[in-house]
């Protein structure tokens, strides 16, 4: 999974990964190279400036070619301002273009994934691979690549010019490289490790804190305010301690680099006083080149520091593209009707709505036995399918192996009499109708939520789908209708108003099969009996599978699966399973009596 795989390091700080993400900023990123070269050449050429200045100038005593020396000095600085700024303004561009494109690509594959990475990967952790991950991959490729060609240039520059002044002196500055390549060595590992830890860390409080917002109201009613804060400071304190430790190797690591790499100042200052007894320019300029590739040196530091980072950034961002999702296509299959992306509709059969379960053994990947074993089962189209049982029984299975949100482990899952894996998942998606147990809503208005159904759909198919399921009495109490604000999730609307408005909208794309998970389970008595007198009449002409928490709604099912610890007990009409004074006679009876006797505390 996911995070195992993270744990095993990256070939050359993962760049390699990154780079088809790259490509298409080739010409901007090498002119911003060559900008950039341009002006460390300009950089590289000032203490020449100082060195004929001291030479001619002061040495010789004469000011002949003065006018000269400052216009060419002038040109000079104008120059490497204008190559900083066409450098930079690349630089910024390749940031943000790089960023989005990182972002879309990792939002676009996790709408390809299953359902099982969801359930393994919490919110938190995904969300910081998509924002906070993408954002330091982005100023990596940008600013770091800047900065590089900055101070390397000038650091090559610098040690080539003082080879050609003086070998030996060049060569006793250089000594300071194997010093800097052994220190990297070691320190590394120990910076890689903890910054892993780091990051989980991050992953983890993004995670607590959007639980802390989306569930604003639980907390409250709850009343644990201050648990949540108690463990909120408890992993911002971890988070504290893991990011200080990294700030000490850090610290550890940029001091002894320092260190190593003032020698370099050292060494000139101590064999290098012979040159100033016949030119003093050629000593300063020595000088200054050998204070001048200090930047270089500690932004070297920084940089492998923060390759390092960035390297556990990269790890992340790449394990989450190359995850594959646990339902896939063949390539013969999206050759002839596309992917989510690409859809080929004009290949497109017309879905009558004919379910077969044949020979199906199915375990979810995460378990590890069985669910169904050898089950089959013909649904035809126009069947009205009940599956019933107690919270936690595993009612959704047969459902999620419909919808081909997985797949089974043994056996095959026929629509209209073909394997459901010999057509894209997008074409089977696009004819079912799924109505949760908990409705969502997206930000935005109740037409644009509709029109999710159906893009397409007039207003004339917005108002029957409307009618059919008594929601325009949502619609019309609210101020702008149609075009009213729902909020984010809905939470602008009851539990009750959203689900109409979800049923609405899943009747709007006029699905062959319906699917209703619990869709009555969390609304009050009135809006059950709107949405069942809607529910008799949409299921005609539909396959429908209904996943029922009120056993009342499902008496004329065509067929009533009762579900037990995962397994298929019982099957049959209502009146049958009744009669057989088995699971279901319990379930129900037992239901029966509890809302009697609600009734009767009501009355009272």
């Amino acid at each position: 999974m996911d995070k195992k795989q993270e744990k095993r390091s990256l070939p050359f700080f993962g760049i390699g990964k990154i780079l088809p993400y790259l490509k298409k900023y080739r010409k901007v990123m090498v002119t911003m190279i060559v900008c950039g070269l341009l002006s460390t050449g300009v950089d590289l050429l000032i203490p020449q400036f100082q060195r004929y200045s001291l030479n001619h100038f002061i040495a010789n005593k004469t000011l002949d070619t003065l006018p000269w020396f400052l216009l060419v000095y002038a040109a000079a600085i104008i120059g490497t301002g204008i190559f900083n700024y066409a450098s930079c303004k690349r630089a910024m561009s390749t940031e943000v273009e790089v960023n989005r494109d990182l972002r879309n690509a990792a939002f676009s594959h996790l709408q390809t994934l299953s359902f099982s990475y969801f359930n393994q990967n919490s919110v938190g952790y995904i969300h910081a691979r998509v924002i906070s991950d993408t954002s330091r991959i982005g100023s990596m490729v940008s600013w770091s690549l800047m900065d590089a060609v900055w101070h390397l240039s000038y650091l090559v520059g610098a040690v080539v010019v003082m080879l050609a002044v003086n070998a030996r002196l060049a060569l006793l500055v250089i000594t300071i490289l194997p010093i800097i390549v052994v220190l990297f060595s070691f320190f590394q590992t120990k910076l890689i490790r903890v910054n892993r830890e780091v990051r989980e860390m991050n992953s983890k409080i993004t995670g607590n804190f959007n639980e802390g917002i989306t569930g604003a109201k639980t907390i409250k009613t709850l009343v644990i305010e201050d648990k949540m804060g108690r463990d909120f400071v408890a992993d911002t304190h971890a988070m504290r301690k893991k990011s200080v430790r990294v700030a000490h190797l850090r610290g550890m690591f940029s001091a002894t680099l320092n260190i190593a790499s003032s020698l370099a100042l050292a060494i000139v200052l101590w064999q290098g006083g012979y040159i100033a007894e016949s030119e003093v320019g050629t000593f300063a300029m020595f000088m200054n080149y050998a204070q001048g590739m200090m930047e270089p040196v500690r932004w070297l530091i920084d940089a492998i520091s923060d390759l390092i980072t960035t390297q556990v950034n990269i790890e992340r961002f790449s394990r989450l593209m190359e995850t594959k999702s646990d339902v896939v296509d063949s390539p013969e299959v999206i050759e002839k009707y596309g992917d989510a992306f690409h859809p080929k509709k004009e290949n497109w059969e017309e879905i009558k709505g004919d379910i077969e379960f044949k020979n199906v053994d199915f375990m979810y990947p995460d378990g590890d036995e069985y669910v169904l074993e050898n089950f089959s089962l013909k649904i035809p189209f126009g069947s009205n399918i009940a599956i019933v049982g107690e919270t936690g029984a595993g009612k959704s299975t047969l459902v999620n192996l419909v919808c081909r949100f997985f797949e089974p482990t043994k056996g095959q899952v026929l629509i209209d009499g073909r394997d459901a894996r010999e057509r894209s998942q997008l074409w089977l998606h696009s004819a079912i109708g799924y109505v949760l147990q908990t409705p969502h809503l997206f930000s935005g208005t109740v037409r644009e939520n509709l029109l999710y159904g159906n893009p397409h759909a007039t207003e004339e198919e917005i108002a029957r789908a409307l009618k059919l399921v008594s929601a325009e009495e949502v619609v019309n109490k609210m101020e702008k209708g149609l075009d009213s604000n729902v909020g984010e999730g809905g939470d602008m609307l009851s539990t009750g108003e959203k689900q109409l408005i979800s049923f609405a909208r899943a009747i709007l794309a006029d699905p062959r099969i319906l699917v209703l998970d619990e869709a009555t389970a969390s609304v009050d008595t009135l809006t059950e009996q709107k949405i069942q007198s809607a529910i008799e009449t949409i299921i005609k002409g539909r396959t429908s599978l209904v996943i029922a928490h009120r056993l009342s709604t499902i008496k004329n099912a065509d067929l009533i699966l009762v579900v037990k610890d995962g397994k298929i007990i019982e099957q049959g009409r209502h009146q049958q399973l009744l009669k057989a004074k088995g699971h279901y006679y319990n379930l129900y009876t037992r239901q029966y009596e509890d809302e009697a006797t609600s009734s009767v505390f009501a009355a009272n």
